[in-house]
């Protein structure tokens, strides 16, 4: 069973859900979406079999959004 979505292609899985994870266990990001700094954020969670998304990470540039 892989333990993260990079495995899951390797092997061929291509409808791999990774477990769910507590949104307590992985840190929110306040990087800008489309930076290089959310994109190493977003590569560090799939190589930790984490979900790409958490739902305080910061959405738009206005800083009001940031929960």
């Amino acid at each position: 069973m892989p333990s993260s979505v990079i495995e899951a292609i390797q092997q061929g899985i291509w409808d791999f859900e990774p477990e769910y994870k507590d949104d307590a266990t992985f840190e929110q990001t306040t990087a800008l979406p489309g930076t290089g700094a959310k994109l190493e954020v977003l590569a560090k969670r799939l190589r930790q079999g984490y979900p790409l998304w958490h739902p305080a990470d910061r959405r738009t540039y206005r800083d009001d959004d940031v929960e």
